[in-house]
Parts: C-alpha cells; sequence; structure tokens
C-alpha cells in the first residue's frame, strides 16, 4: 500500500520537514554529478564505527559523524522518491506536535540510533550504508505513538486495477513494522542487510521513535486538519 495523505497534518509544508527534503534533493542531485564520487566517504561503515580506536582521533570523529551524513545520500531515484513520499506524509503531523526545532532534533537523532541498530547488528560489516530510512522509521515512530486515531489513505493496487483506501495509521505503521522485522530476522545468516536493505536500521528507527518522541511533544495538541462526526 501506497500512503498518499494522512488525517492529522495541520498542513502539508511545515519548515524543518520541507527542509529537510529539499537538503535530501539536493544532496541526491549532487550525487548525479561528478561530485558523487566524493561523497561516497559520507556513507557510514559499521565496522569503522564499531571499531574507532583503528583509526586515528581526527580521522575517527569524522567517520563517526558518517552517522549523520549516511542519512542525506541515496542509492537511486527510487530509494529517495520512497523516502520523501513517506517523510511527505507522516512528517508534518510529527511536526506539528513538537514544533520545528525539537522535530528536527528528533529527526537527527532518530537516524543516529537507526545507524546504531545497524553497527549493533553487523558490527564488523564493511558494506557501507545509506539512506534517509532510519531517521525516517523514527518519524514514523512517533506518528504511531502520537496519533493513534490517525488514518492514511493509501494506494491499493489490485492486478490492473487501483483502489484508494483508507486505513487506521495504527494498523498500517504495525504492519510496515512486521514486515521490517521479520525482513531483519529472516536475514539470519545472509547478514543483516539481506538484498540490500538495512532492515534493522528501521527497526531501530521505529521503536526509538516510540519511545522518544512522547518527551518532545507540546502540551497543546493542535486540531485535526480533517473533521469527523
Amino acid at each position: 500500500m501506497i500512503p498518499l495523505r494522512d488525517s492529522e497534518a495541520t498542513r502539508r509544508l511545515t519548515p524543518a520537514n520541507t527542509l529537510l527534503i529539499v537538503v535530501n534533493l539536493a544532496v541526491f542531485a549532487l550525487e548525479l554529478t561528478y561530485l558523487g564520487r566524493e561523497l561516497v566517504r559520507y556513507a557510514m561503515i559499521p565496522a569503522l564505527i564499531a571499531h574507532p580506536g583503528w583509526l586515528h582521533p581526527v580521522h575517527a570523529a569524522l567517520v563517526i559523524a558518517t552517522v549523520i551524513t549516511s542519512t542525506f545520500l541515496h542509492a537511486s531515484l527510487l530509494h529517495i522518491g520512497g523516502n520523501m513520499l513517506y517523510l511527505l506524509i507522516f512528517g508534518p503531523a510529527v511536526e506539528g506536535r513538537m514544533g520545528p526545532r525539537r522535530y528536527l532534533f528528533f529527526y537527527l537523532v532518530s537516524g543516529t540510533a537507526a545507524g546504531l541498530a545497524m553497527v549493533a547488528m553487523g558490527p564488523d560489516s564493511r558494506v557501507p550504508i545509506i539512506g534517509s530510512s532510519g531517521a525516517i522509521a523514527g518519524v514514523l515512530g512517533g506518528y504511531f505513538v502520537l496519533y493513534p486515531r490517525g488514518r492514511i489513505t493509501t494506494i491499493l493496487p489490485l492486478f490492473i486495477f487501483i483502489r484508494f483506501v483508507e486505513v487506521p495509521a495504527v494498523f498500517y505503521l504495525l504492519a510496515w513494522f512486521a514486515v521490517q522485522l521479520f525482513a531483519g530476522i529472516s536475514a539470519g545468516a545472509q547478514g543483516p542487510m539481506m538484498g540490500g536493505v538495512a532492515w534493522w536500521a528501521h527497526v531501530g528507527g521505529f521503536l526509538f521513535g516510540i519511545a522518544f518522541a512522547p518527551l518532545l511533544v507540546h502540551r497543546a495538541k493542535p486540531k485535526r486538519r480533517t473533521q469527523r462526526r
């Protein structure tokens, strides 16, 4: 199911969320140029994060910074397109409860937590990890806990037909999480990145979002964009 919109955002283009989307798109545009070869150094390599003592202190600090920088890199148009769609759908409502500054902090810390989850699951892996999906998983976890009554309008492909279906956000996000967890567990001996996807970053980011988001919300809850009888 492909998400199209949610029922809880008071507006779609919020400051911090829009800034994150623009920065991600700008970095991807750079990746498509000759500078893309230079940007590879900003990918996260779990083995280097797990064993920074192998490196010179200055180099070690730069390597640790890749936990954040890697979240702004993407492998393909499909990769960034899917991630930015989820950020556009779920981010505004979460930012609405936190405010721009707290939301930006939440996003970056969620990305860090997701990256460290990958390091924990594959501390000796030298496969570079990139993508914002771990940070966005944190946003999904935040939405899950902050908007238990939210609803998501989705596209449901049925062979040659397309249906628009509105489902409870809790159901949608639980189903999404179940897929990530199942895929991570199924990786088994194939390693934590079966199929080139950092499944455990998604799992770690989502769980972190559930735990941390309530600590950053403002007390007053904004009015819902849609009213239901």
